[in-house]
């Protein structure tokens, strides 16, 4: 098999909670050696949002939580107080191998140990130096602590989501999951593999990439800013109306709900065929899609009524047998379950100490010449500190000296 496409970049990684480990751990899914430096005794500060944890055999409490393990497989732990002189020489020695260096301190927080990007490149001219933050190394916000759903907030991403103004329950909603953090790794790890690409291509540069998660969900939020942008007006929130085709939207059945998107007129046609009321599609109101969206309340109503005369497993047959996009609305359960997310093997295991069979979820990157196949499971806290530490000349006795002192 192919070397994994990452292999041979080593990573340093000083990053906690999500965003930054995400990016760390996509990055060693591809084959990369990253290196995780976190707090002795504490460690990550994921660890401590639990719960879930694993169960420990022998009934101790363990810091291995599902927040933990969803962004740092295929890492190694090595535990570094980077407040002593100690441990900041420590990271100095091993930043001096490595092609990356990551952080999500706040802005300027390392500088004062000698360990941010202008002192780690007097050492290392070569480095990528990634900085994940709430709000980016510049600007009036750069020193403020930045968290998903603050940004979610700040961001615009509540303004346009949630029920229809008017609806019960209609204001501002947050996206259920940490989607800003999911896409500012992401970018980060476009910035670090841009970065690697440049150096390889251009002379052996290297260069500071700052990414921050208020840029990231403004740049996400894509088609809705630019309405805004382009007509002064900020999108109404349409809950789980689509954002093209007309009608979309979720609508109840006789013994549950399901996801519809007609995405063009043909689609509209059939759709309306395979409902029964093959008469919508000449109607002048929704005969084009424009008129559709002119008139969507109303389609939508008609539409609502119409679902409501047959289960779900009816409907989405007739909707394949049109084809029309649509699909049911899964739990997590029917998720992990669905032939087709089984036959992609979106769900993996790997061997944990604290379970053998642990699931974990697959990256979503496919290639047909370098194919992710295995995976390690997240690190307990320090795992690797007595292996990495060995690499840069501790030998066990001062490893052993230094965790006495709880410097490692």
């Amino acid at each position: 098999m192919s070397a994994l496409p990452l292999s041979g970049i080593k990573i340093l990684d000083l990053t906690r909670v999500l965003a930054g480990p995400l990016s760390a751990q996509m990055l060693a899914d591809l084959g990369a050696e990253v290196i995780k430096i976190e707090r002795p005794g504490g460690g990550d500060d994921a660890r401590a949002f639990g719960p879930p944890y694993l169960r420990d055999p022998e009934g101790k409490n363990n810091n291995n939580n599902s927040f933990y393990l969803c962004a740092n497989r295929n890492k190694k732990s090595v535990t570094v107080n980077i407040a002593t002189a100690e441990g900041q020489d420590i990271v100095r020695e091993l930043a001096k191998s490595c092609d990356v260096m990551m952080e999500n301190y706040k802005v300027g927080d390392l500088k004062r140990y000698r360990l941010d990007y202008e002192s780690i490149k007097e050492i290392n001219p070569g480095i990528i130096y990634c900085s994940v933050t709430g709000f980016g190394q510049t600007g009036p916000y750069a020193p403020r602590a930045g968290y998903d759903a603050i940004l979610q907030a700040m961001g615009g991403l509540m303004s346009v989501t949630g029920h229809i103004d008017g609806e019960p329950g209609a204001g501002p909603m947050k996206v259920g999951p940490s989607i800003v953090d999911y896409m500012t790794g992401m970018n980060a790890s476009i910035g670090i593999l841009a970065a690697l690409y440049h150096r390889k291509a251009n002379g052996g540069e290297g260069q500071h990439v700052d990414v921050c998660l208020f840029d990231t969900v403004i740049a996400a939020l894509s088609h809705y800013a630019q309405i805004f942008l382009v007509n002064g007006q900020t999108p109404p929130r349409r809950g789980t109306w689509g954002n093209g085709g007309m009608p979309a939207g979720v609508f109840r059945c006789t013994d549950g709900e399901l996801m519809l998107v007609v995405g063009n007129d043909g689609q509209f046609q059939r759709t309306c065929a395979g409902l029964g009321a093959p008469e919508l599609a000449s109607d002048p109101r929704f005969v084009k899609n424009n008129d559709r969206v002119v008139h969507g309340k109303e389609i939508m109503a008609i539409f609502a009524g119409l679902f409501l005369k047959k289960p779900v497993a009816y409907w989405l047959e007739e909707l394949e047998k049109a084809g029309v996009p649509s699909g049911p609305i899964n739990d997590f359960s029917q998720v992990f379950s669905d032939p087709h997310v089984q036959s992609r093997g979106m769900q993996v295991k790997v061997n944990h100490p604290l379970q053998p069979d642990l699931s974990l979820i697959r990256n979503a990157i496919t290639f047909s010449g370098t194919p992710v196949k295995d995976y390690r499971a997240p690190p307990l806290l320090g795992a690797d500190t007595k292996d990495v530490l060995a690499t840069i000349g501790y030998d066990e006795a001062k490893v052993e000296a230094l965790k006495e002192k709880k410097m490692v």
